[in-house]
């Protein structure tokens, strides 16, 4: 008798911790949700950020945003992204690489890219910091290319100010400021060979 009690006391307890996992899943899910709403608008944004990482080194600049698509620009680089091409131009060489980029290459460059990911392969938890949100997606696949992610948003506002990513042991952090909710063009998505007549275009797909 004594060890059956025990045993219902243990199945409860796995109740009670999985029902509170799930709910904390869920507020976690809720506040992405916002976000991406915010942050994802049909008309696009842009901010400005800092790039720290060991693989992809230090930098900072501006990026646009659009749905799928961004614009990066920093002193050394600008990346166009139309949704399924990137190019980026190196200052330094005037070459422009043309690639299909991976989902951890694009959320290295677009830390906005975490808005279409979130949805599918990622289990969610979440913590609270001070004024923010701290969302900890971790990915369901272990051969997927972003295995985890912390996304830190504000609690008023729901925009973001932090995106740490996990490439195989890697890390990168970047750091997003200055968000302003703005219409931008289809066309800042694409090169225009025009505008930088002395480029070497490189088609590396």
């Amino acid at each position: 008798m004594k060890t059956n009690l025990i045993n219902l006391f243990i199945i409860a307890f796995l109740l009670l911790g999985t029902s509170a996992q799930a709910q904390n899943a869920n507020e976690a899910r809720k506040v992405l949700d916002k976000t991406a709403s915010i942050v994802g608008r049909k008309g696009g944004a842009k901010a400005t950020f800092t790039l720290s990482s060991t693989k992809y080194g230090n930098a900072s600049g501006t990026i646009a945003i659009k749905g799928n698509k961004f614009n990066a620009r920093t002193s050394q680089a600008i990346i166009w992204y139309n949704g399924k091409t990137q190019w980026s131009y190196m200052k330094a060489t005037e070459e422009v690489n043309i690639t299909t980029p991976n989902e951890a290459q694009q959320v290295a460059m677009n830390p906005y890219k975490f808005i279409t990911i979130y949805k599918t392969g990622f289990n969610l938890s979440m913590t609270t910091k001070g004024n923010n949100y701290v969302v900890h997606l971790t990915a369901q696949n272990k051969k997927r290319s972003v295995q985890e992610m912390y996304i830190t948003i504000n609690k008023k506002t729901y925009v973001p100010s932090q995106v740490k990513m996990k490439q195989g042991s890697v890390w990168t952090t970047l750091d997003i400021a200055n968000f302003q909710a703005k219409d931008q063009s289809d066309n800042i998505f694409i090169f225009n060979a025009k505008e930088f007549p002395n480029s070497e275009v490189i088609d590396l797909r």
